[in-house]
């Protein structure tokens, strides 16, 4: 019975066959006057049936005597196995003889390098595209951790050591490998064994590449599988490109509910329609019955006469297909390759011999077809192109889902294809699953897909496809799901917060247009201001004695610069750049040195104007002028030279900081050298020291406007803001580094400014009667104007 269920889907092969020669010798184009015969063989899956079979065909009448031929005609080609092992034994022998072997089962592409089997054709496409269109089916669907079940003999292995790499280099996993032989599964351990490897497996896609005796028992033992365990196994099944459902005596389609949604890859094939109308007027003669009647018995039961009045159009649906299978369709290409060859041997000879009568008596031999069946170009009845390359087709596969019904009939629904240049095509709308996954693809992974943002870790001790996920670093992201490594965003871009794009990084310095910078600005402004009323006060009120005393015009030149310091912060807010950032530093050194030389000077000549009192003594020369400008001059032109220094060794420059701040570039000016920094800040901190030392000793000293005291006080908030200055500046980034500086110049100006000569402005302004020229006699004890 068992026999019964695997002959009948082979049934259309031979139906294939005799449907190819008919229509060949109907073709008065095609070998014409020449009628092809055949002989049918069965190997009933055996290896010495399969060696009977191929003496059988050589040696007829002979009883096998090797190499000894009596009365017999030669036979021109031979097509057959299915299989990689049958064809390969009787390749053993008809390569001996040169007799063209046609294999219409997957052609293992190293059989042809073998010298011994030179002879051996094939009619399905190369083994390879097979192999990648497995490999493309599963990185499609993202199926990553899948089973496979081969037979245990060289199919099996050669399976395993050709798809094995393929799978690995596109990180596919497989999670577990099976061998078997057919009479293993009569064993009750072997089912037990079965039925915890498929229904507790972590897999959803068992690849199969079994004999068809294998799988019939196969699904037999599956099937007992799910009765027990009353457990719908429900799997994608990738099946073998020879595999068709098997059938019982009484009809019944074996493995539907098992199979249900399984995908196979079966060799591409074009419509030949006439194919249907010869199955339908299929009438086989008293020679043919004797092969197709135990085949007709099954199907017609009961059959005791096998009449021939029965038709392949009264089968039961299901039991034979009207279109024609792959296998069956490189049965047809093969004998149309025969005969085109056989075509072409004898156009050629007709072209040579001059009396064409004795054409019909010529004797073509089989290894004279080789010259044509190398490369052979055709069309065959249906008037599809054919080309043989080398001796291998070049085709295709087509992507079949197997649909079954309730009512034990199925469909093949070609869903996608994959051309011998492996490009992949399918279509998921069209594919019905299996009813455990609700029509939804499945996954068959052995852990979730990393999300974007995230990548693979593998998990120590397990295959790679077993990893963990981890978010990306910093400034890295990835934008597809189970990413390998993250990627590094471009230094002008910074990732986002769930890493999966990069974003383009805000420039981050002191505007003029947010509330920071028009604060800083508006204090600018305003201490400028009033600094230039100050200074307007002063020259209406040039003569009154307050503004001669202390120098007036070493006053003029301290509130000029301090006016200046006020406009010098204007360069550290904005955009920066090479200009400003030059100047922002070195106007900032010189003006604050000059402000400060001049405090310097008016406290030295408080000390010199009080000892130049003392009569005889010679102090009172350095109380000219010439003496206070030369000291404005010189403490000046000291950090003059420092700048210049620092202009020429590593002067400032725009620096873009990608790095410091997420999201950001900080824009500002590099120092280029810290040390000429610190030098400027130095210096200008010396002479703030020796200003207030002066200061603070003269402040007691008698005098009607002795400055001393307020110098004393504005050192003392000069030397407080810009100590307070140092960690601010240190422990700020970004743009608040530039509003610290900042507001240390304002801070540390101001305190000159307040300091100095607020109470001067108040005198001046509101006790006009303290800066008259008699009121100042009466507290004069000496005269200090200097």
């Amino acid at each position: 019975m068992k026999k019964f269920c695997i002959k009948l889907k082979y049934y259309q092969h031979v139906l294939s066959l005799m449907f190819a020669i008919q229509e060949i010798n109907n073709n008065p184009s095609l070998l014409p006057n020449i009628t092809l015969g055949f002989h049918i063989y069965d190997n009933l899956f055996g290896s010495r049936t399969t060696y009977e079979s191929v003496l059988d065909l050589l040696f007829r009448q002979q009883n096998n005597a090797i190499n000894y031929k009596c009365n017999g005609k030669d036979v021109l080609s031979v097509i057959g196995g299915l299989g990689a092992e049958h064809s390969i034994q009787m390749a053993t022998i008809f390569s001996v003889y040169k007799i063209p072997q046609f294999t219409y089962g997957i052609f293992k592409t190293g059989m042809r390098s073998k010298t011994d089997f030179s002879s051996l054709y094939s009619t399905a496409p190369r083994e390879i595209t097979h192999h990648m269109g497995i490999v493309r089916l599963l990185i499609h669907f993202g199926w990553t951790w899948v089973g496979i079940i081969v037979s245990d003999d060289e199919d099996g292995e050669s399976f395993l050591r050709n798809l094995t790499p393929l799978l690995t280099q596109n990180s596919i996993c497989i999670s577990s490998i099976r061998r078997d032989k057919a009479n293993n599964y009569k064993s009750k351990e072997i089912i037990i064994y079965l039925s915890w490897i498929l229904l507790l497996a972590e897999d959803n896609v068992t690849i199969l590449s079994v004999d068809s005796q294998l799988l019939v028992y196969l699904t037999l033992s599956l099937e007992i599988v799910e009765s027990f365990t009353k457990v719908h196994i429900g799997k994608v099944w990738v099946m073998p490109p020879q595999w068709y459902f098997s059938t019982s005596r009484n009809g019944e389609i074996k493995g539907t509910s098992l199979f249900q949604g399984a995908l196979s890859f079966s060799m591409h094939t074009n419509p030949v329609p006439r194919f249907q109308d010869f199955l339908q007027t299929l009438k086989p003669d008293e020679m043919l019955m004797q092969f197709l009647c135990l085949s007709w018995q099954v199907v017609f039961m009961p059959c005791k006469h096998c009449e021939g009045e029965k038709k392949q159009g009264n089968l039961p649906e299901g039991l034979l297909e009207t279109n024609m299978s792959g296998e069956s369709y490189g049965i047809y290409n093969a004998v149309y390759a025969v005969a085109h060859a056989f075509h072409a041997i004898y156009l050629s000879r007709q072209r040579t011999i001059a009396n064409k009568s004795k054409l019909k008596y010529l004797n073509v031999q089989s290894w004279q077809l080789h010259a044509f069946l190398k490369n052979i170009h055709f069309n065959n009845g249906a008037g599809h192109e054919v080309l043989f390359e080398k001796g291998e087709l070049s085709a295709g596969y087509d992507v079949i889902n197997w649909v079954t019904f309730p009512n034990q009939s199925f469909l093949k629904v070609h869903v996608g294809k994959i051309l011998p240049s492996h490009e992949f095509s399918i279509s998921e709308d069209a594919i019905v699953w299996n009813v455990r996954f609700k029509q939804i693809a499945p996954h068959s992974r052995c852990v979730e897909s990393c999300h974007l943002g995230q990548s693979r870790i593998v998990q120590e001790g397990r295959p790679p496809c077993c990893y963990d996920c981890v978010l990306c670093p910093e400034d890295m992201i990835s934008n597809q799901t189970d990413a390998v490594n993250c990627v590094k965003c471009p230094e002008d871009q910074y990732a986002n917060k769930i890493h999966d794009q990069c974003s383009i990084k805000v420039l981050n310095f002191l505007s003029y247009q947010e509330p920071l910078g028009i604060i800083l600005i508006s204090l600018a402004t305003s201490f400028a201001a009033i600094t230039g009323l100050v200074i307007l006060t002063f020259l209406k009120n040039w003569n009154t004695p307050i503004v001669k005393a202390n120098n007036r015009n070493l006053t003029c030149v301290l509130l000029i610069s301090i006016l200046c310091c006020y406009f010098s912060t204007l360069l550290f807010i904005g955009k920066p750049g090479k200009v400003t950032c030059l100047f922002q530093q070195l106007l900032f050194g010189i003006l604050f040195s000059v402000a400060i030389s001049c405090v310097l000077t008016k406290t030295i000549m408080v000390v010199l104007a009080f000892v130049a009192t003392t009569p005889g003594n010679q102090m009172r020369k350095f109380l000219k002028k010439n003496v206070a400008n030369s000291i404005v001059l010189c403490c000046s032109l000291i950090q003059v030279g420092i700048c210049i220094a620092w202009l020429l060794t590593s002067p400032p420059f725009p620096d873009f900081d990608k790095h410091s701040q997420i999201g950001q570039i900080i824009v500002g000016c590099n120092k280029g050298s810290v040390t000429m920094f610190s030098c400027v800040l130095g210096y200008m901190g010396f002479l703030a020291l020796i200003s207030f030392t002066a200061a603070f000793l003269a402040r007691k000293l008698p005098d009607t406007f002795n400055e001393a005291k307020f110098i004393t006080f504005s050192m003392l908030v000069f030397c407080s803001v810009w100590i307070s200055f140092i960690p601010g500046y240190l422990s700020s980034k970004g743009k608040y580094i530039v509003a610290v500086e900042v507001f240390a110049i304002l801070a540390s100006n101001t305190g000159l400014l307040t300091s100095i000569f607020l109470p001067k402005c108040y005198i001046i302004v509101l006790r006009a009667d303290l800066n008259s020229s008699k009121k100042t006699e009466k507290r004069l004890t000496g005269k200090r104007h200097f």
